[in-house]
């Protein structure tokens, strides 16, 4: 029997209909707690260019999945860093083999928008960060016309300024475009060199710039020594970020104290109070504690990680530290002390080799590695008591080939 229904009833199903249909997306769309970016070196889109994936994370479940239009292109070749906005409105991605850093404007849908690209001061990009309107990069050689990979010399580090909105109408500017670089004399950049040995060649690894937006610190290394000897550049943050080295230009010695010579500094974080910073030792695995008073690190002391370990993430939230081993393709967990000091929680099994490491920024509930040879992304659920990870639903994620770097940002950030 066929039970026939009035105009007015077939118009209160349809109504419903779409009220559930709407109520469905809502869902789907409050679910999501980050965007997530991961960039892949290997030339896969428009151009050669490297790619970058967008993941949206669940909030319940840890479940990523690639948005719709994601993969986006890198806008230039090797994407091997990334660096958010203090906004979260703007994604900065470093292009290595060409020397450029592309802005991408953030969609509210995690969509990416090419903005603006910049060249970097030197050669060779590898890293950058960002805090308020400053934007760090690190640059493997300084911008010397002998320089070059057969004729390598020392690194640089330069300050971008992140300019604000500016015009009206069809003329208006979109805030977060990458400005000239800030001055240091007749250069545009702060060579890292060593005062009593000018001449050795200093390879940079890493940048931080601690939450009070005070200090920037770069990792790098010796290579001209035998053994190699592992350094902290330490810089003052000034008026429009004009950088001023800490202790006269002379960098924080790692190869003192009872590990001796050989450091090979390869990441660096620092806590949410700015109190803390902590260097990863690839060749000597391990993680290196410090106090960061005044800016001038003071050593803790020194915990085991893994086999190389080359990315280390500090939570935001809760007073836990993780470091990625790319060797052994695992994840070391610990808790931060009330004095700084680490306290080695578990290991935990990650992808083939993890070059990146990230906290979701939301509610610091997520943690997730880009695996380079595994062409994927681990996600790990964090425990807020313990620290403690396991692995979220489905664990890990493909991605484009060779991914190198993560970068996230809260869901539902508004756009100006």
């Amino acid at each position: 029997m066929r039970m026939k229904l009035n105009k007015s009833s077939q118009l209160l199903l349809v109504f419903a209909a779409s009220l559930l249909a709407a109520g469905l997306v809502t869902a789907c769309s409050s679910a999501t707690t980050d965007y997530v970016f991961v960039t892949s070196s290997r030339a896969a889109g428009p151009y050669s260019y490297g790619e970058i994936d967008v993941f949206e994370i669940n909030s319940v479940s840890g479940f990523m999945r690639p948005i719709p239009t994601s993969p986006f292109p890198s806008g230039g070749r090797n994407p091997v860093a990334e660096a958010v906005s203090t906004d979260t409105l703007n994604l900065y991605v470093v292009n290595q083999d060409d020397n450029t850093i592309v802005q991408f404007a953030i969609g509210p849908d995690g969509k990416l928008y090419p903005e603006n690209t910049v060249n970097t001061p030197g050669i060779y990009p590898l890293a950058a960060a960002v805090n308020g309107s400053n934007l760090f990069v690190v640059d493997t050689y300084q911008p010397l016309p002998a320089c070059s990979n057969a004729d390598p010399c020392s690194g640089s580090v330069a300050v971008l300024p992140i300019l604000p909105s500016s015009g009206t109408g069809s003329n208006a500017t979109r805030a977060g475009a990458p400005g000239a670089p800030v001055a240091n004399g007749i250069l545009t950049y702060w060579p890292l060199t060593l005062p009593a040995n000018p001449n050795d060649i200093i390879v940079p690894t890493g940048i931080n710039v601690l939450n009070s937006g005070a200090y920037l610190y770069v990792t790098a290394y010796d290579s001209t020594a035998t053994p190699n000897v592992g350094y902290v550049f330490g810089f003052s943050i000034g008026s429009g970020g004009a950088l001023t080295p800490l202790n006269g230009g002379v960098p924080h010695d790692m190869g003192v104290g009872d590990r001796g010579l050989g450091i090979h500094p390869s990441a660096i974080a620092s806590d949410s109070t700015s109190s803390y910073v902590y260097v990863t030792d690839s060749t000597n695995g391990i993680v290196v504690s410090y106090s960061a008073a005044s800016g001038v690190l003071t050593k803790i002391g020194d915990t085991s990680t893994g086999n190389q370990p080359v990315a280390i993430a500090a939570d935001s939230k809760y007073p836990y530290l993780y470091v990625a081993n790319a060797l052994d393709g695992t994840v070391n967990g610990y808790s931060i002390g009330s004095g700084g000091a680490l306290t080695s929680l578990d290991t935990y099994t990650a992808g083939i080799q993890p070059v990146a490491i990230g906290i979701d920024p939301s509610t610091s509930h997520f943690v997730f590695t880009a695996n380079f040879l595994g062409a994927n992304v681990s996600d790990f659920e964090l425990d807020s008591t313990t620290g403690a990870l396991v692995h979220s639903q489905h664990s890990p994620y493909t991605s484009n080939a060779q991914p190198t770097a993560v970068a996230a940002v809260s869901h539902g950030t508004p756009p100006k």
